[in-house]
């Protein structure tokens, strides 16, 4: 369920947000157009938004300024208690997962992600798309920023090039963590009842929006 990559998120916390603004350069490729990329998550959503994984709040942040209702489920105590001192009065945040949530205080309209959904298996990804579809309503909409690869070569090729550029830990990830195929997610949010659209943001990251048939 992703819970297994908590203590990677517990270290990361006090410097995620260096990190989405560039200081590590290994990984400046995946947050080009950070701010962007949230921006455009906000402007695809709708007025009750459900997010996984808010970390330190950077995307809830901006839904707020928006004047949207938001609930957070983060996993990482550290990156949870960050994001609500950000944030304040501004969202709630709860503990839970991608799989394992409490019910939002509110009605949702839309279900957001972003750089995290990754954290599951294709398999728990098929899992979670079903739980969203009961609960949202016709027309409603799942809209997740993360890195998708458009086939396994290409998958295999950026893996050797962070290699080729030094980029070890960055290469590590790539094997460890469940990144997905174009293909995989179109047929999961088909499958699952859902009319997917994808837009390429960076070399590695594309917003999915999903609306509910």
């Amino acid at each position: 369920m992703g819970r297994e990559f908590i203590p990677l998120f517990e270290d990361w916390a006090a410097t995620y947000d260096a990190t989405v603004h560039g200081a590590d350069k290994q990984y400046a490729a995946v947050f080009k157009g950070y701010d962007n990329i949230l921006d455009s998550i906000v402007a695809l959503s709708g007025s009750n938004v459900l997010e996984f994984g808010p970390g330190t709040g950077n995307l809830t942040a901006k839904l707020a300024a928006a004047n949207k209702k938001v609930f957070g489920v983060e996993p990482s105590p550290s990156m949870r208690k960050l994001a609500a001192d950000k944030l304040s009065d501004k969202a709630v945040f709860s503990d839970g997962d991608f799989l394992e949530f409490p019910a939002p205080p509110f009605q949702i309209d839309t279900i957001v992600s972003s750089y995290a959904f990754h954290h599951l298996t294709d398999e728990e990804k098929r899992t979670a798309v079903k739980q969203y579809g009961a609960i949202l309503q016709k027309h409603d909409k799942i809209v997740f920023a993360d890195t998708v690869f458009k086939d396994h070569e290409a998958y295999d090729e950026t893996i050797k090039k962070a290699i080729r550029n030094g980029y070890h830990q960055l290469a590590d990830d790539l094997k460890t963590e469940h990144y997905p195929t174009l293909g995989t997610m179109k047929n999961i949010f088909s499958e699952e009842g859902f009319a997917a659209r994808f837009t390429q943001q960076n070399d590695f990251v594309w917003i999915m929006e999903a609306i509910k048939r």
